[in-house]
């Protein structure tokens, strides 16, 4: 088994704005889209960090993704800006539409981005941060390839669509979450598989549209959405306000980058800020946050070694971690980004 290599930020930075630009984006571009990869990296969601290189780059190369798109930033109220993303890289078009976002509400004290025309874009987490950062707490999604079926239904007609939320606490830990519309991702139902294990029967269904404990049925199946019913609404109103109000496709119009990897997805996401400063001062804001997360942590844990934690805690740890030990990378990702870097 390869033992991963350890790449700083900076080096997995350097390298990955290298092999973007091999695929044919501008170095401002690929700066954008690294800025995002690489703190999902840090966050330790390796499935939505530099390995995005693999999806993003086979699209490239087909003409199924944009490298240079013209982004357009419409504002058709103050408040409110519309980006047309012109089939551009994901998080392009998602760092385009945040800064569009953070500037009018920075006049306004809120703003909302709706985008259209754009791809996979990362997780929200890095977004979240880098709203929070600059003082903004954030609501923010984006609409998906379709994988699960309606509530009682019996084929794909939604995605697994995230959604995520950010709150700044000014020289403190923000607070972070950042969650898909299922109660697990497939790729834990194909590590079941693997293993050779059952999965609980409230994680997928079969292709019959019925509760499964069988992990291949449930691949052959549909994702079950959280909270029941209630997460299937829940991923209706963030494929609403990201595909439908943004003039992106939405529902079963989002294209499946695997089954039409040359044609573009026109994928939908929603960017809402709010300047906190409008609120109250630094100070202010910073001491109702460190007693919000205090009156959490403060609850006896039912089990000794597992605390209560604030979301985005984890993640923020595991930043804090790679950012002094390094950011594990395995050979074969190590090796794609050389190939596209020279």
């Amino acid at each position: 088994m390869n033992t991963p290599t350890l790449l700083s930020e900076a080096e997995l930075t350097t390298l990955g704005v290298k092999a973007f630009q091999g695929l044919g984006l501008t170095q401002q571009d690929a700066q954008d889209v690294c800025r995002v990869l690489v703190m999902a990296d840090l966050f330790g969601l390796s499935t939505h960090g530099m390995s995005r290189v693999e999806s993003y780059g086979e699209r490239l190369l087909v003409k199924g993704i944009n490298p240079r798109p013209n982004i357009t930033v419409e504002r058709v109220a103050p408040a409110l800006v519309k980006v047309d993303g012109d089939n551009g890289v994901g998080p392009v078009v998602g760092m385009r539409s945040l800064q569009a976002a953070m500037d009018v509400a920075r006049e306004c004290g809120i703003g909302m981005a709706l985008a259209r025309g754009s791809n996979h874009f990362g997780p929200i987490s890095p977004y979240s941060l880098i709203a929070a950062d600059a003082g903004f707490a954030s609501i923010i999604g984006s609409n998906a390839t379709t994988t699960i079926a309606p509530w009682g239904g019996t084929d794909e007609r939604l995605g697994n669509s995230p959604l995520g939320f950010g709150v700044p606490n000014p020289g403190g830990a923000p607070f972070l979450l950042d969650m898909a519309m299922s109660v697990v991702a497939r790729a834990k139902i194909r590590s079941a598989l693997k293993r050779g294990e059952s999965i609980p029967d409230t994680w997928a269904t079969n292709r019959a549209g019925l509760a499964t404990t069988d992990p291949k049925q449930a691949l052959d199946g549909f994702l079950l959405p959280i909270g029941g019913h209630k997460g299937y609404g829940l991923a209706l109103v963030v494929d609403m306000l990201a595909g439908l109000l943004s003039g992106a496709a939405y529902l079963s119009h989002v294209k499946s980058w695997v089954d039409a990897p040359d044609e573009p997805q026109n994928l939908g996401h929603f960017f809402i800020l709010i300047d906190t400063k409008f609120l109250g001062s630094g100070e202010w804001l910073a001491s109702r946050m460190t007693d919000f997360a205090a009156i959490l942590h403060g609850s006896p844990a039912a089990d000794p070694t597992k605390p209560v934690i604030v979301p985005g805690e984890i993640e923020l740890g595991r930043m804090a971690k790679q950012r002094r030990d390094g950011i594990p990378i395995d050979a074969e990702l190590l090796t794609l980004l050389r190939k596209h870097a020279a």
